[in-house]
């Protein structure tokens, strides 16, 4: 059977990581082959001196293991006081890690916001990843556009059905009622006719209400003359009531297609005159807009206008509600070719895909530069309110098993330096 994992020792902080076992494996590895190579020292030291008495030449080697012993004591017990106190002595300056935390945990916010949060970091790493194309890229793809969509209509679906109907109702009543109460009727319309009174626009209206009166005409040939011939008195010939119906048809027509052929046809002046006279008014008649805001009242204050609410809550309701519950294996609906769309249409725009990155990496760089220095006292309290045991342990996980080398590398270099202080000695003399 399986046995289960040992607990962690109580000393182990809360926060400590699942590597932290590796790490621990690690590091007491690399502290058995310092301190292995400084057990090596001390006894080459230990025997070289025993025998240099009868062997000289082992004075060389003797040099060489006490200063490699030499050299490693000395890392050995400045890598032990960065963390505790060597032999658990309480000798000045050791335990550094856990007695200056909160100086640590200072200098590492100041070093973070100056040299990771300043502007011109943030700037320049945004630039590099090019926010507004990896965007658009993920929002063409089909996928992730219906994505997008789905989680959209998803939450606002759970967010309508938890509303009251009567209460929503009521809300969608008195937003509809409160915008449209703002906006003066007649101006807004005055101002959309103008747009269509620019360029002449409202002359290809006419050109087709002309196309559609002759049209009508056309298809109703048989009624006109129907018409005539009823409205006409009893004593009246029927070739004259002819004559007449002929005359109205021939005029009618013309009068059409002469309006449709004459750009300057007066009647084609007067239409243009009244139109831009009953623009005029719209914005700038204090009667006509009165009026406007009377009838848009006496709406308002028509029962249809809450019928009008509620069937406009319904149909949104039941329209999202309908798209978020929508099979995954259906075909894409318009907004979600819409996303996609226009995902594709962005990447395709370098000019707009630059200016979108420019906005993004102002307000980030903006939004970070403003509060870095919150992020880095952050930084300080946090470190300041760990346990400094366990604040210990984390360094020395962290970088212990590097330091080691030090030790490693201070027994072996203080052992060439002993062997090469010893040979000039000698050489001199």
């Amino acid at each position: 059977m399986t046995q289960a994992p040992a607990p962690l020792p109580a000393s182990t902080p809360a926060w400590s990581r699942p590597d932290d076992a590796t790490r621990q494996a690690q590091l007491d590895t690399m502290k058995r082959r310092a301190t292995g190579m400084l057990a090596l020292a001390a006894l080459v030291f230990g025997v070289a001196g025993y025998f240099e008495g009868v062997y000289p030449w082992l004075g060389y080697v003797r040099a060489t293991a006490e200063a490699s012993l030499v050299g490693g004591l000395a890392d050995w017990f400045a890598v032990t006081a960065l963390f505790r106190h060597p032999l658990g002595l309480p000798i000045p300056h050791t335990a550094i890690v856990a007695t200056r935390k909160e100086r640590i945990g200072r200098i590492l916010g100041t070093f973070v916001q100056n040299h990771f949060l300043s502007h011109e970091v943030i700037a320049a790493n945004l630039r590099a990843v090019r926010p507004a194309e990896r965007a658009a890229r993920w929002l063409s793809d089909p996928v992730h556009s219906r994505q997008m969509a789905r989680q959209v209509a998803g939450g606002l679906a759970k967010t309508l059905e938890a509303l009251p109907d009567d209460e929503a109702r009521d809300l969608v009543r008195q937003v509809v009622s409160a915008r449209v109460r703002a906006t003066r009727v007649a101006p807004a319309l005055g101002r959309a006719l103008a747009l269509v009174l620019e360029g002449d626009r409202h002359q290809g209206f006419l050109n087709e209400a002309v196309r559609l009166a002759a049209q009508t005409i056309s298809d109703s040939r048989e009624y006109i003359r129907e018409r005539v011939r009823a409205e006409s008195p009893w004593w009246v010939p029927g070739i004259v009531d002819d004559k007449i119906y002929q005359r109205i048809i021939e005029v009618t027509e013309q009068l059409l297609r002469a309006i449709g052929a004459d750009p300057g046809h007066p009647l084609r002046t007067a239409f243009d005159a009244a139109l831009r006279d009953f623009v005029y008014r719209l914005q700038t008649s204090p009667d006509v807009i009165a009026k406007a805001e009377a009838m848009k009242e006496e709406w308002l204050a028509d029962p249809s206008v809450a019928d009008l609410s509620a069937r406009l809550w319904e149909a949104t309701r039941r329209a999202i509600v309908g798209y978020a519950a929508r099979d995954d294996g259906t075909a894409p609906t318009p907004i979600e070719r819409g996303l996609s769309s226009f995902g594709t249409a962005l990447l395709g725009n370098d000019a707009l895909l630059a200016e979108i990155d420019e906005l993004v990496v102002d307000v980030a760089a903006t939004v970070v530069e403003r509060y870095r220095h919150e992020i880095g006292d952050l930084i300080a309290q946090t470190v300041a309110g760990w346990d400094p045991d366990a604040t210990s342990r984390r360094f020395e996980l962290a970088v212990g098993r590097d330091l080691q080398f030090v030790r490693i590398n201070g027994t072996l270099v203080g052992g060439l330096v002993g062997l090469l202080i010893y040979t000039l000695w000698h050489l001199w003399h």
